[in-house]
C-alpha cells in the first residue's frame, strides 16, 4: 500500500507547520530550557488548542474534533520538526483520551480540551523506589502514571526537577503514592500505550527532517578551498544516507497510525516496527549531521543541538530500537516469551 496524507491530513499538517513556523522559532525552543522565559510557551499551546489540537483523539461530542491516528501522525511530525518543547503526544495520544474514557474526568477533560490545563504522562515501567521521571513535569499540573495499583492520576505540585541532557524537556520526579486512581480499562491502556509509542516514533521523523534540513543549509554555505563543503562526495554521501534512513522510516509510521486507525490485527507489529525504524533513524541522523557540521555543532548556540538532543531523549522513550527488535521477534514467533505492555529499554 501507499502510505501518504490525503488532502484533508495535508491540510492539517501544513495549518500546524505555518502555526509552528511562526509560534515556535528555535528561540522559543530555547526559552523551555532552564534559566529561559517558560511564559513564551503559553501562547503556541493556546493556538494550538484553539484549531483542535488538544482533542485531536477525543469524539466530537465530548468537544473534540474526533479525528484518528493518521492525523495524529501528520500533526506529530510538524511539532517534533518544530522542536515543540511541550508535551504534545502526552496530550493528545494519552491524556486527553484516557480522560474521555474516564466518565468522573468530565472537568479536567474540558480544561485539557480547551489548552487551560496541560497534563503529562509516564506510561513506562516505575522505578523500584516508588517514583518516576515525568517529561515536561515542570510545566504540568498533573501526570498520569503507572502505579502498582494500576493506572491513576497524580498532581505534580511536588514534584522534584530534574535535570536531563535535554533541558527543554523539563524533567520531574514525583512519588507514585500521591496517585490517585483513573478508572480506565486495559484495553484503553494499551491504545494509549500504543499511540504515544507512535506518536513519539512520528516526532523523531520530524526531527530527523529539522536536523537534515539544518545541515543541509549549512553545507552549502560554509566553503572550503573556495567551494562548498556540500559539493564533497563524502559530504553528500553521509547526508544522501540520512535522508535515506527517513524516508523509509517515515512510511513505516504512518503504516502505524494507518493500523491503529483502522484496527488491523497486525497494530501491535506494525507500531514496533515504526518505533524501532525511527529511532534507528533519528539516532543515525543525528551522528551524521552532528560530524557534517564540524566543531560548530558542539556549541550550545548553535540551534543543531535543540534538535538532537530531543531526538537521543525520545529516541529511548517508550522503548528504543533494540527493545521493539526484540518484541517484533516475540510477535513473529521468533522468541517464546510474550510482549509486555509497556516496552523495557535494552542495550542496543
Amino acid at each position: 500500500m501507499y502510505f501518504d496524507l490525503d488532502e484533508d491530513q495535508r491540510m492539517l499538517r501544513d495549518l500546524v507547520r505555518r502555526l509552528l513556523a511562526d509560534e515556535c522559532p528555535p528561540s522559543v525552543v530555547r526559552a523551555a530550557w532552564p534559566g529561559g522565559e517558560v511564559s513564551l510557551l503559553e501562547p503556541v499551546w493556546r493556538k494550538l488548542a484553539g484549531i483542535g489540537v488538544p482533542g485531536l483523539l477525543v469524539d466530537e461530542t465530548l468537544g473534540g474534533t474526533g479525528l484518528d491516528e493518521t492525523y495524529m501522525v501528520a500533526l506529530l511530525e510538524q511539532t517534533g520538526h518544530a522542536g515543540l518543547p511541550l508535551p504534545t503526544v502526552a496530550t493528545v495520544a494519552v491524556a486527553a483520551p484516557l480522560l474521555a474514557a474516564s466518565p468522573d474526568r468530565a472537568e479536567l477533560l474540558a480544561d485539557v480540551l480547551s489548552g487551560q490545563t496541560l497534563i503529562g504522562c509516564q506510561l513506562e515501567a516505575s522505578s523500584t523506589d516508588g517514583t518516576v521521571l515525568v517529561p515536561h513535569g515542570q510545566l504540568v499540573s498533573a501526570a498520569i502514571v503507572i502505579t502498582p495499583r494500576g493506572l491513576g492520576l497524580v498532581s505534580m505540585a511536588a514534584a522534584r526537577p530534574v535535570a536531563s541532557m535535554d533541558g527543554a524537556r523539563r524533567l520531574a520526579q514525583v512519588d507514585l503514592r500521591a496517585a490517585v486512581p483513573l478508572h480506565v480499562d486495559d484495553e484503553a491502556l494499551d491504545l494509549a500505550v500504543a499511540r504515544a509509542t507512535v506518536g513519539t516514533a512520528a516526532e523523531l521523523i520530524g526531527l530527523s527532517r529539522r536536523m537534515l534540513a539544518i545541515t543541509v543549509e549549512y553545507v552549502c554555505q560554509r566553503t572550503q578551498f573556495g567551494v562548498p563543503v556540500g559539493g564533497f562526495q563524502a559530504i553528500k554521501h553521509q547526508l544522501a544516507d540520512a535522508l535515506l534512513a527517513i524516508e523509509f522510516a517515515g512510511p513505516a509510521v504512518r503504516r502505524a497510525g494507518y493500523s491503529l486507525a483502522t484496527g488491523d490485527a497486525n497494530a501491535e507489529r506494525e507500531v514496533s516496527a515504526a518505533k524501532a525504524l525511527a529511532s534507528e533513524a533519528a539516532t543515525s541522523v543525528a551522528r551524521t549531521t552532528i560530524q557534517c557540521h564540524g566543531a560548530i555543532a558542539y556549541t550550545t548556540e548553535y540551534d543543531h543541538h535543540l534538535f538532537a538532543k530531543r531526538a537521543w531523549a525520545l529516541a529511548q522513550e517508550y522503548g528504543n530500537a533494540a527493545a521493539h527488535r526484540q518484541r517484533l521477534a516475540g510477535l513473529l514467533g521468533l522468541r517464546t516469551d510474550h510482549p509486555s505492555r509497556t516496552i523495557q529499554k535494552v542495550a542496543p
